[in-house]
Protein backbone atom coordinates (compact mmCIF):
# COMPACT_ATOMS: atom_id res chain seq x y z
CA UNK A 1 0.00 0.00 0.00
CA UNK A 2 2.81 2.42 0.85
CA UNK A 3 4.73 1.89 -2.35
CA UNK A 4 1.59 1.81 -4.48
CA UNK A 5 0.24 5.10 -3.10
CA UNK A 6 3.61 6.79 -3.63
CA UNK A 7 3.91 5.44 -7.17
CA UNK A 8 0.40 6.62 -8.05
CA UNK A 9 1.06 10.02 -6.50
CA UNK A 10 4.27 10.39 -8.48
CA UNK A 11 2.53 9.62 -11.78
CA UNK A 12 -0.41 11.93 -11.06
CA UNK A 13 1.90 14.72 -9.87
CA UNK A 14 3.96 14.48 -13.04
CA UNK A 15 0.90 14.51 -15.29
CA UNK A 16 -0.58 17.44 -13.39
CA UNK A 17 2.66 19.37 -13.76
CA UNK A 18 2.80 18.71 -17.49
CA UNK A 19 -0.83 19.80 -17.89
CA UNK A 20 -0.04 23.02 -16.02
CA UNK A 21 2.89 23.75 -18.33
CA UNK A 22 0.74 23.05 -21.39
CA UNK A 23 -1.96 25.33 -20.06
CA UNK A 24 0.46 28.18 -19.42
CA UNK A 25 2.86 27.65 -22.30
CA UNK A 26 0.60 26.52 -25.13
CA UNK A 27 -3.07 27.15 -24.43
CA UNK A 28 -2.76 30.66 -23.00
CA UNK A 29 -0.66 31.96 -25.91
CA UNK A 30 -3.11 30.33 -28.35
CA UNK A 31 -5.96 32.10 -26.62
CA UNK A 32 -4.40 35.55 -26.63
CA UNK A 33 -2.17 35.48 -29.71
CA UNK A 34 -4.19 33.29 -32.08
CA UNK A 35 -7.66 34.08 -30.69
CA UNK A 36 -8.39 30.41 -29.87
CA UNK A 37 -10.13 30.37 -26.48
CA UNK A 38 -11.09 26.72 -27.01
CA UNK A 39 -7.47 25.75 -26.28
CA UNK A 40 -7.75 27.11 -22.73
CA UNK A 41 -11.11 25.46 -22.23
CA UNK A 42 -9.73 22.05 -23.20
CA UNK A 43 -6.35 22.36 -21.45
CA UNK A 44 -7.95 24.01 -18.42
CA UNK A 45 -10.50 21.24 -18.04
CA UNK A 46 -7.85 18.54 -18.30
CA UNK A 47 -5.66 20.38 -15.82
CA UNK A 48 -8.59 20.79 -13.42
CA UNK A 49 -9.32 17.07 -13.43
CA UNK A 50 -5.64 16.26 -12.94
CA UNK A 51 -5.35 18.82 -10.13
CA UNK A 52 -8.22 17.18 -8.24
CA UNK A 53 -6.58 13.79 -8.82
CA UNK A 54 -3.31 15.30 -7.51
CA UNK A 55 -4.96 16.42 -4.28
CA UNK A 56 -6.60 13.01 -3.80
CA UNK A 57 -3.34 11.16 -4.50
CA UNK A 58 -1.42 13.51 -2.19
CA UNK A 59 -3.93 12.89 0.59
CA UNK A 60 -3.73 9.12 0.12
CA UNK A 61 0.08 9.15 0.13
CA UNK A 62 0.25 11.46 3.15
CA UNK A 63 -2.10 9.24 5.14
CA UNK A 64 -0.32 6.04 4.08
CA UNK A 65 3.12 7.45 4.92
CA UNK A 66 1.89 9.34 8.00
CA UNK A 67 3.60 12.54 6.96
CA UNK A 68 3.41 15.62 9.14
CA UNK A 69 1.32 18.48 7.81
CA UNK A 70 4.30 20.49 6.57
CA UNK A 71 5.45 17.90 4.05
CA UNK A 72 2.16 17.57 2.12
CA UNK A 73 1.78 21.36 2.34
CA UNK A 74 5.17 21.77 0.64
CA UNK A 75 4.21 19.20 -1.97
CA UNK A 76 0.94 21.01 -2.61
CA UNK A 77 2.83 24.30 -2.99
CA UNK A 78 5.04 22.79 -5.69
CA UNK A 79 1.92 22.15 -7.77
CA UNK A 80 1.26 25.90 -7.87
CA UNK A 81 4.65 26.77 -9.35
CA UNK A 82 5.54 26.10 -12.99
CA UNK A 83 8.21 23.38 -13.13
CA UNK A 84 7.58 22.64 -9.44
CA UNK A 85 6.89 19.06 -10.43
CA UNK A 86 10.63 18.65 -11.13
CA UNK A 87 11.44 19.28 -7.47
CA UNK A 88 8.55 17.14 -6.35
CA UNK A 89 9.51 14.27 -8.64
CA UNK A 90 13.05 14.28 -7.25
CA UNK A 91 11.68 14.10 -3.70
CA UNK A 92 9.20 11.37 -4.59
CA UNK A 93 11.90 9.26 -6.24
CA UNK A 94 13.86 9.36 -2.97
CA UNK A 95 10.76 8.57 -0.94
CA UNK A 96 9.85 5.70 -3.23
CA UNK A 97 13.36 4.21 -2.98
CA UNK A 98 13.13 4.46 0.81
CA UNK A 99 9.69 2.80 0.85
CA UNK A 100 10.89 -0.02 -1.41
CA UNK A 101 13.94 -0.69 0.74
CA UNK A 102 11.82 -0.65 3.90
CA UNK A 103 9.26 -3.02 2.38
CA UNK A 104 11.93 -5.47 1.22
Amino acid sequence: MLVQSLRQFRVVAYLEGISYLLLLGVAMPLKYLADLPLAVRIAGSAHGVLFVAFVVALTRAALARRWRVTRPAWMFATSLVPFGMVLLDRELRRELALARSTAA
